[in-house]
């Protein structure tokens, strides 16, 4: 059976978010805040981006504005410019009853941007997903969910998937693509061990989620059987996504954190050559030019969040 290759030398604490964007593989490592590349040799060590004062979960690249980036960070979402310079729209979970951090995001098809928040203790329905459309707003748009992973959208943005990975359940949203709304979820895959972690579509609508625990990704039909599994050299894959020139590269990232005695590919990132292709991340699209990105002290320019869930 053919094995994944180890992209790097790095072995990281939370790798997560891994994006395939503008010919390359971007990740983060969420508790050191720092946003990475893969290198183009095995060989070589990740490369640093930026590194944040906080937790950084995932980014999506900005339309239009090579190295700038939204992302879900700390306690909401920031702008981060080619400098490295942070920019906060909202930090909704600043005054949440228990300690939260930012974690998994992605951009739709239409160019907003999603992501969702944990605490950090896994407190039960502490979690929520937030949207921030393109006009720059943002919007509490579900509660109640431990931990979010995710999420993964249709190529034509009308489906979400949506992990809530503390109860090993992925479920599908219908989504109104002009809107951002989302309706009543059904229960997509259920997971008897493991859990489901960070998420991507193909272009077949197949859903790929990286299982946490099993030291294994699958692949999933669009009715939600399963189609294959790869096995991965290290117990919590974490992150993943399609890349490589022609799309067909899978790429894993995965965690040490919680191991008592991690072994040597534990935190590794992994690529696994895959027959059907995926597309790049999609982008931010902000409606209107954004000013000069600035520190945290103009936060008190964050507009409110609104809320559509119940």
């Amino acid at each position: 059976m053919t094995r994944p290759t180890v992209i790097g030398t790095d072995r990281l604490e939370l790798g997560e978010g891994i994006r395939w964007t503008d010919g390359r593989a971007v990740l983060t490592d969420i508790l050191s805040g720092r946003l990475l590349s893969a290198p183009g040799h095995p060989a070589a060590p990740l490369a640093p981006i930026t590194q944040l004062p906080c937790p950084l979960g995932a980014v999506a690249p900005v339309e239009n504005r090579p190295g700038h980036w939204i992302a879900a960070a700390g306690t909401g979402i920031c702008r981060i410019d080619d400098a490295g310079r942070i920019d906060w729209i909202a930090r909704p979970e600043d005054d949440a009853p228990v300690p939260m951090r930012m974690n998994d995001g992605v951009a739709d098809p239409q160019g907003r941007f999603w992501a969702g928040s944990v605490a950090y203790e896994a407190t039960e329905d502490a979690g929520s997903l937030y949207r921030v459309d393109r006009d720059g707003r943002v919007t509490r748009v579900l509660r109640d969910i431990t931990v979010p992973n995710g999420p993964a959208f249709s190529a034509d943005g009308t489906a979400m998937y949506l992990a809530d990975s503390a109860r090993g359940l992925v479920r599908r949203y219908p989504v109104d693509p002009a809107t951002g709304d989302v309706g009543e979820p059904v229960p997509h895959i259920t997971f008897a061990t493991g859990s489901p972690d960070g998420m991507t579509t193909d272009i077949e609508g197949g859903l790929w989620t990286a299982v946490w625990g099993t030291g294994q990704a699958h692949r999933y039909h669009p009715d939600g059987t399963l189609d294959r599994i790869v096995e991965l050299p290290a117990e919590q894959p974490a992150g993943l996504c399609l890349g490589g020139p022609d799309g067909r590269t899978l790429l894993v990232t995965s965690a040490r954190i919680g191991l008592s005695r991690p072994g040597p590919l534990d935190g590794a990132v992994f690529a696994f050559r895959v027959d059907v292709p995926g597309t790049p991340a999609a982008s931010y699209r902000p409606e209107r030019t954004q000013g000069p990105t600035s520190t945290e002290s103009e936060a008190a320019r964050e507009p409110a969040v609104r809320t559509d869930a119940p």
